[in-house]
């Protein structure tokens, strides 16, 4: 038997077709994985805005407890930030607890609409999560328990949040919605 030398010791073209399928599918594995990576840094930096927004509202509301009523409009509730427009009434405390209110929300209204960053190239602002909303609600009037929450819209579909800050301004289904919030109990510290 005569054996070619040239089969023996080359790569055929069809072996290296399927060696560059190989190559083009492992190359679209780690494209996809890359992508899934940046999409769940941008959701937990995300996440991580909307914490320390949460904890901005908790302290203000804690500075001014004597009032704390006001932040939430009474039983009303009150919901600042993105697409939200707001009007305050209050008519306990004293003037300057009652300016002192309307400052930080307006201070935590424009936070939550990204005024803490911006971008350089057309003062466009940038530092707040997508969408971020704002909610205070009063859970409990006479333990004097409140609930701050911020919503805002995640990357991609999972299960709707149980809380009702943004609800339907996330998309038809509401899976897009991401909530994080504090429950705050004010003290009486007249005793």
């Amino acid at each position: 038997m005569h054996r070619n030398s040239l089969g023996a010791s080359g790569f055929t073209l069809i072996e290296v077709m399927i060696a560059m399928v190989i190559s083009l599918v492992s190359l679209v594995g780690i494209a996809g994985l890359s992508i899934k990576t940046v999409q769940q840094e941008s959701e937990s930096y995300q996440r991580v805005q909307a914490l320390t927004l949460v904890q901005d509202m908790v302290d203000r509301l804690n500075v001014n407890r004597r009032v704390a009523s006001c932040y939430a409009n009474g039983a009303a509730g009150l919901t600042v930030g993105t697409g939200e427009t707001y009007s305050l009434s209050c008519n306990i405390g004293t003037a300057a607890q009652n300016a002192q209110v309307a400052a930080d929300l307006r201070e935590w209204d424009s936070n939550l609409k990204g005024a803490g960053a911006q971008d350089r190239s057309d003062n466009r602002n940038v530092g707040a999560a997508i969408g971020a909303r704002g909610c205070i609600t009063e859970v409990d009037a006479t333990n004097k328990i409140y609930r701050i929450t911020v919503a805002w819209q995640g990357l991609a579909p999972t299960v709707a949040p149980k809380n009702a800050c943004g609800w339907g301004r996330y998309g038809a289904d509401d899976s897009l919605r991401r909530t994080v919030n504090a429950v705050v109990r004010i003290g009486d510290l007249s005793t």
